[in-house]
């Protein structure tokens, strides 16, 4: 894993077209390529040479970035909505006001209203690298994954699943150089290892903070409620996001919509720059009616997972894991607009799903 991923983080370095992906693959390598030979000499302390390979491969390339102003136009977007919040109580701008700016593009949120808490260190202090917003996503990241882990010690599969987590490059550069995915995809995996101890209360704050940032928890907090069937879970999953919500929508109902539905979907002033050549991408781009027929086959997919949950509820977390990672995986393959980024959701809930097996409630 560790020499792949040194090898993947050079081909980066000299290869990217992306300035921030390239200073991280030229400073990532160095970690991957000492914990590639570090592996034989401390094979027995498999975990502890796994945070010493996150902190080199992913945290110190951020602050590094950081210092430098070097980030993904994410990280800007979480920042002034968190501005936006500020100022108007609305971390969006409506229709008409993106408009009137000269590059509207990044004056599109596409993200709950809770993401643009990792934005108020820098809006209420200043311009500092420790107050960048990737700062603050690698923290909830670092204290999510820390209780998901403390949850189902001791796993012989689980520091796989960390690793899967954290080193894998999929998830270090897009921590290093965006990172808003990673805190949900942390709390995802804290959610399913709280429900794995049969405590879904806890499971439906920790997924219900995720929803509150990002869409794509909301399909795990679904399959997690089938399973789940708990009172303390529904109002945790829904209460959390409605929280964060409500307020937003009384502000401006349409501004919201612009962002989070209108945008993603096509439908916005501008295209999102979420354009992988995934098959949904390519249908919508070469095929008459593509994004049509993407959207009718993804529509499809969606139905036919709902049929069988609806004749098969998961039995334990695990199930919940593996099917929000086919659910997910063919969602992000299907989407007119994606990401190979996205990939590390399903990528990590596939490899945490043994760890969610056979696990007895405390």
């Amino acid at each position: 894993l560790y020499a792949l991923s040194a090898l993947f983080a050079w081909i980066t370095s000299t290869s990217s077209t992306l300035p921030a992906h390239r200073a991280w693959g030229e400073f990532a390598v160095w970690g991957y390529g000492a914990a590639a030979l570090l592996v034989f000499v401390f094979f027995r302390k498999r975990l502890w040479l796994t945070i010493l390979a996150w902190i080199g491969t992913a945290l110190v390339p951020l602050v590094i970035l950081a210092q430098r102003g070097l980030y993904q136009e994410e990280v800007f977007v979480v920042e002034e909505s968190a501005r936006r919040f500020l100022e108007t109580g609305t971390p969006y701008l409506d229709r008409a006001a993106i408009a009137a700016l000269p590059e509207p593009l990044l004056a599109y949120t596409p993200y709950q209203p809770g993401m643009a808490i990792f934005g108020l260190p820098r809006a209420l202090i200043g311009d500092y690298w420790w107050t960048d917003a990737r700062v603050y996503f690698a923290l909830a990241t670092a204290a999510a994954l820390f209780g998901a882990a403390r949850l189902l010690w001791p796993h012989r599969h689980l520091v796989r699943a960390i690793q899967f987590a954290t080193v894998l490059p999929l998830c270090a550069l897009t921590l290093a150089t965006g990172g808003d995915d990673l805190p949900v995809l942390a709390l995802c995996l804290l959610a399913f290892a709280f429900a794995a101890r049969e405590r879904f209360g806890w499971a439906g704050v920790a997924i219900g903070l995720a929803a509150a940032m990002k869409l794509f928890a909301w399909p795990v907090a679904l399959v997690l409620g089938i399973y789940a069937v708990s009172r303390r879970y529904t109002v945790a999953a829904i209460g959390v996001p409605l929280a964060a919500m409500v307020p937003v929508l009384a502000i401006n109902a349409n501004s919201f919509v612009e962002n989070v539905i209108r945008f993603p979907t096509g439908q916005g002033l501008v295209t999102s720059p979420a354009a992988s050549p995934l098959v949904g991408y390519l249908i919508a781009q070469h095929l008459p009616n593509g994004r049509l027929i993407a959207l009718a086959l993804l529509l499809a997919v969606g139905f036919g997972l709902a049929a069988y949950l609806a004749k098969n509820q998961p039995r334990d977390a695990r199930a919940v894991a593996i099917i929000c990672a086919i659910g997910l995986l063919a969602a992000i393959l299907l989407m007119p607009s994606t990401r190979f980024g996205y990939l590390l959701y399903p990528v990590a809930f596939a490899f945490w799903a043994p760890c969610l097996r056979n696990v007895e409630p405390r």
